[in-house]
């Protein structure tokens, strides 16, 4: 009989081979808190330093990974900075300064803000208020308007669906000229006027009226011409996004029960092209509240009669450019960005896709 034979007749259990120095460290007890010990796992290194600094590291990793892709849009963001980011961040600057373009700027802390709603009398009786009802009549005006028409010619055959557009479009596209051409010589004060000459024929007025120079009517002219030239890059916006609309969803709401086109535009339509209505609400945002030069262009002065068509834009003109008040001029326009920021926050929310939908 073999060795193992007489082992296991006298009784006794035979013994294993020893077991390797990383086997017992794995099957042998960890004790929690001390690094190092057996059964512990080996800790790797932690990124040390402040909670920015690794950020940033990353993100440089980030960016390097994807090099290639931030090199083609290294024009754009080039441009972004120095038209945009940089002008917005020395306004900023400049907003608690005293400056007039040639002395230095002088640190003045938030006087300039304080003078803007305790002291400014414009601002406070004319400029404001002119710009929110501007703001509130244009803005959603303008925007129900783009979608109606959109809506509407979306409706219409494909073969003449791009004339509509274009027509739609194009005075978007010729501000400046219909301005001066069309709408100039339409509330022209004299009796060649276009609307002068029509009612004085029918004997609607005995004498021409001053359109655009008289305070009463200057302000709801500009929201007419504004109106007209409102069928921009919104428009256009919600025109691809209604084409964008899957029909069988249609299809699906009458089986589901509606009954007209009213309810197929609140039931599937508008909530279909949420993401083209955001940014239509953004951009006639922007459109309403930068609008100013209008009442220039209209009346061919800085500052219009009684300030009836004094905005935000045509406030910041005049400390810029004619008073040389550049510091209280970025004020100014720092409350203009501040204002536009939080209704464009409010449209996020209205109109940003809900998680579900």
């Amino acid at each position: 009989m073999g060795n193992k034979d007489h082992i296991s007749q006298s009784g006794l259990v035979p013994m294993e081979p020893a077991a390797s120095g990383a086997a017992r460290m794995s099957s042998a007890p960890s004790i929690p808190g001390v690094p190092g010990m057996p059964g512990m796992p080996v800790m790797r290194d932690v990124p040390t330093g402040p909670l920015f600094v690794r950020r940033f590291r990353q993100f440089v990793r980030e960016c390097w990974s994807a090099r290639l892709s931030y090199l083609f849009l290294a024009p754009f963001l080039i441009a972004f900075c120095c038209f945009i980011l940089i002008p917005v961040l020395m306004a900023v600057v400049l907003s608690v300064t005293t400056f007039n373009g040639f002395a230095f700027p002088t640190f003045i802390g938030i006087d300039n803000f304080i003078a803007l709603v305790t002291q400014d009398v414009v601002f406070m009786k004319y400029t404001l208020p002119n710009t929110f009802k501007f703001a509130l009549i244009v803005g959603p005006g303008g925007y129900v308007l783009s979608f109606v028409f959109a809506w509407l010619i979306h409706q219409l055959p494909r073969s003449v669906r791009d004339y509509f557009t274009l027509a739609f479009y194009a005075p978007s596209m010729a501000g400046g000229v219909a301005l001066s051409v069309i709408w100039i010589a339409t509330f022209s004060g004299d009796r060649v006027g276009y609307l002068n000459n029509i009612l004085l024929k029918f004997g609607l007025i005995e004498t021409s009226q001053l359109w655009l120079q008289d305070p009463k009517y200057l302000m709801n002219i500009m929201i007419i011409v504004t109106l007209w030239t409102s069928m921009g890059v919104g428009f256009l916006a919600m025109l691809g996004g209604l084409q964008t609309v899957n029909t069988e969803l249609y299809e699906a709401g009458r089986i589901d029960g509606i009954k007209n086109a009213l309810q197929e535009v609140y039931y599937i339509t508008i909530p279909s092209m949420k993401p083209q209505m955001l940014f239509s609400a953004v951009m006639a945002i922007v459109g309403t509240l930068k609008a100013g030069a209008i009442s220039t262009q209209l009346t061919g002065l800085a500052i219009t009669p009684s300030y009836s068509g004094h905005l935000m834009t045509n406030h910041i003109d005049d400390y810029a450019f004619l008073r040389y008040e550049w510091g209280y001029a970025s004020a100014v326009s720092v409350a203009l960005l501040i204002i536009s920021y939080l209704v464009m926050r409010f449209c996020y929310r209205l109109f940003a896709t809900k998680e579900g939908e």
